[in-house]
């Protein structure tokens, strides 16, 4: 870099100014070259990640007995073809044109799914069509329960591609009435209002450190079953398809790795209806998805309490981009099952607008969760509206009777950059534990709030930094 100078200026003046601005000349530097090799390990994330190849072998599910129309079930043709196409080597197992009915299907290894175009996967909104219960993990704690619509368990190169729609057929007269409210169908004297005993009972399982093979939920205890639950899974692709109206959270990875979700469209309002929960995966790229849920659009999750400490494996090396939010708890979403941490988590490039997607970034958790949230990065992201922030921290989040111990959570090193909001309550909301610094080190720079009703509430947090922040057009800064 050269620096010109006066010629009127003392050779003593001139080293007297130069070494007065260095300090700060490199203070600058150095802060530019942290965030771009933050960004650079998001691309060394996506370079590293690799799609799943199968062999060009197709199985097409109608030659296994599945027929197109409603009064017919085609579970055991799908399937059959599924293990089929598997036993062979792999391949496509192919979804004709046409409306196919079916409960639930069970992955295989070295299997991709290929929903035609104008394809339907309609589901069976009856329980028994779910059992035998399988092994997974109900909002971050281990069970057998329903199986998913699609499931599979320890399985390798699977994928659901294609340009059909999986129609999950939720509604408040089947699935969403278990949550046992009256907004979403259900009635007094209603069999699920057996629910509120099957949640606590699961957190007793939990509390308790119950084995797994133990806690058999399933029939008679109403919780709900994902839709897509890809369990100790490697090398899983998502793409091209329409989602709609799970009874649950909807796209699922679980303890699994290397995985694509790309150019999904989802659109399901029901309760508890997230849109995709990675849970202690590792290496996930999610891109260009739409996503209009009745929950969080995207939630990053670890596993609650014992469970997730136990495990102690986090979520990490996660990208989001180029994705639109609509309606949604929230856009981007870390928690609250997150007792096994999450780190390493890159979102750029996303639009994020309505009145009723609450939030934008937020990380929600509490003193019975421990767990380390750390390393996130957020840029250019779009808000048209949101209800209440861009940017909340949560460390007081439904605290119950879970533990007996307080293990108190961590927050620490998330930057956000280059963010516009149009509408919003709050800029932020940061709401620390009293005594304890489990928020720290948040940075907020080159962003423009408008429509902002009320700056911020910042509660015990620590190293909150913003630079070049405007909201409603006033540059603002922290004292």
């Amino acid at each position: 870099m050269k620096i010109s100078l006066p010629k009127n200026v003392s050779n003593a003046l001139t080293i007297s100014m130069l070494f007065s601005v260095l300090p700060a000349f490199f203070a600058c530097c150095s802060q530019v070259n942290a965030v771009d090799k933050n960004w650079e390990k998001a691309e060394k994330i996506v370079s590293e990640i690799v799609e799943p190849v199968f062999p060009d072998k197709v199985y097409t599910i109608t030659d296994f007995g599945a027929k197109a129309g409603e009064g017919f079930i085609s579970t055991e043709a799908i399937n059959k073809a599924i293990e089929k196409c598997s036993s062979e080597g792999g391949g496509r197992v192919v979804v004709p044109e046409g409306v196919f009915y079916t409960g639930a299907i069970h992955f295989q290894s070295n299997v991709n799914l290929v929903l035609s175009e104008n394809a339907v996967l309609s589901f069976s909104t009856n329980p028994a069509d779910y059992l035998p219960v399988v092994l997974t993990r109900w909002e971050g704690i281990d069970c057998y329960n329903y199986s998913p619509l699609i499931y599979a368990y320890g399985k390798e190169n699977i994928a659901i591609t294609g340009k059909g729609l999986l129609k999950g057929n939720a509604t408040n007269e089947n699935w969403w009435k278990w949550k046992g409210r009256k907004e979403y169908g259900w009635e007094e004297g209603d069999p699920s209002q057996l629910l509120p005993h099957a949640r606590p009972k699961l957190d007793e399982y939990n509390k308790n450190n119950v084995p797994v093979e133990e806690r058999i939920m399933g029939e008679g205890f109403y919780l709900r079953p994902q839709f897509i639950n890809f369990y100790n899974c490697r090398n899983i692709l998502m793409s091209g398809i329409t989602i709609e109206n799970s009874p649950f959270w909807i796209i699922h990875p679980l303890l699994s790795e290397n995985i694509i979700i790309r150019n999904i469209h989802i659109n399901s309002l029901g309760t508890n209806n997230d849109g995709c929960d990675p849970e202690s995966c590792k290496n996930v790229l999610i891109e260009n998805c739409y996503f209009n849920t009745g929950d969080d659009c995207i939630a990053i999750k670890s596993g609650r309490n014992n469970d997730g400490l136990k495990l102690n494996i986090p979520t990490e090396n996660v990208v989001v981009r180029n994705c639109q939010m609509e309606n949604g708890h929230g856009g981007v979403v870390l928690g609250s099952e997150i007792s096994g941490g999450v780190r390493n988590i890159f979102v750029e490039e996303c639009n994020m607008d309505s009145p009723e997607l609450d939030r934008a970034i937020r990380i929600k958790t509490n003193s019975n969760r421990g767990g380390v949230v750390e390393n996130i990065f957020v840029r250019n992201i779009t808000i048209g509206e949101v209800k209440e922030s861009v940017l909340r921290i949560n460390c007081n989040y439904d605290i119950r009777k879970e533990g007996t111990d307080t293990i108190y959570p961590v927050v620490r090193n998330v930057h956000l950059t280059g963010i516009k909001c149009a509408k919003a309550k709050y800029a932020f909301l940061l709401e620390g534990i009293e005594d304890n610094d489990c928020i720290s080190g948040i940075h907020v720079s080159d962003s423009d709030f408008m429509g902002v009703e009320n700056k911020w509430i910042i509660e015990y947090a620590k190293d909150i930094t913003l630079e070049n922040v405007t909201i409603n057009k006033e540059k603002v800064k922290l004292n």
